[in-house]
């Protein structure tokens, strides 16, 4: 569950955390005078998955049958957007090539797992898409990156023939919350031209009290009750909160000790629609620390 980062100029000279305050109220400016046409009647859903441990690919255990029904009761879609928590990088990219790689981003996991991969082909027409949706954000079409394990090890057993074009977004760390979030809304079009929007993370992701090899174990307290009020603020449809969690207490920061594997899910909430049915396809709480919980939207 290590976080896969391309590479980038200087990074010992970034601070993260810290943007260019005066361009990003810019570009929120820009972005909230966005308004989406998304019909929720005819749309693909968006969802985010909590991907758990990269050994998951080649598990078969509930939550991988749990994905594996997901895939098998959806609209089949026409390709794939896909934000995921280990393309965590100072900039925002989208991938651009025609037959990205698959990623092995990640170590001291049994070979089998580095033998895995998921040839789905990439779609440079979506990419350039994305691009023009996000004007004037600043996007790279990236030709370097490829599928990290955040994607592959979920649509392994999703769409497990690997004959869906797959595109990944990336995350911009250097933004705050609300950023990705309002990076959402201008991609909730994409749901009406049968394209996936796909997160993948944890909604709990805490690896320092996580219990390696013992997925059986009960969950802390703490990572139970953030995943409680996450899940209520959801079927409200209160995402303020949810934008802005490290206002939520120690829970909250308990369960986010990092910000990479919850971001992707204010991406799928800023893709959903105003009083879109929500719903939990796969639950769990793996080695006390990690939640498996899978947000749909539609």
């Amino acid at each position: 569950m290590s976080t896969g980062r391309a590479s980038s100029p200087d990074p010992a000279a970034r601070t993260p955390g810290k943007y260019d305050r005066s361009l990003n109220t810019r570009n929120r400016k820009r972005m909230n005078s966005f308004t989406t046409s998304l019909d929720p009647s005819n749309s693909m859903p968006a969802i985010f998955f909590g991907h758990g441990n990269p050994m998951n690919a080649v598990a078969e255990n509930e939550y991988t049958k749990a994905w594996a029904a997901i895939g098998n009761t959806i609209p089949r879609p026409k390709a794939v957007l896909a934000v995921s928590a280990h393309w965590y990088v100072p900039s925002t990219a989208v991938t651009n090539a025609p037959r990205p790689r698959t990623i092995h981003d990640f170590g001291g996991f049994p070979l089998e797992l580095y033998e895995v991969e998921y040839p789905a082909p990439g779609s440079p027409e979506l990419a350039r898409h994305v691009q023009d949706l996000l004007a004037p954000i600043s996007v790279e079409l990236d030709e370097r990156w490829g599928l990290d394990h955040g994607t592959w090890s979920v649509l392994a057993h999703v769409f497990p023939q690997a004959d869906i074009p797959v595109v990944q977004l990336s995350i911009d760390e250097t933004q705050p919350p609300e950023y990705h979030y309002e990076i959402g809304k201008r991609l909730a079009p994409l749901r009406n031209e049968d394209v996936l929007i796909l997160g993948s993370g944890n909604l709990v992701h805490n690896l320092h009290t996580y219990a390696w090899g013992k997925h059986g174990v009960e969950a802390f307290d703490w990572a139970v009750r953030f995943e409680k009020q996450v899940r209520e603020l959801l079927l409200n449809g209160d995402h303020s909160p949810l934008i802005a969690y490290e206002t939520l207490g120690r829970d909250a920061l308990l369960s986010i000790p990092t910000p990479e594997h919850y971001l992707p899910l204010l991406y799928v909430i800023g893709v959903s629609s105003e009083d879109e049915q929500v719903s939990f396809p796969v639950e769990g709480v793996d080695g006390g620390s990690v939640s498996m919980l899978t947000v749909q939207f539609g």
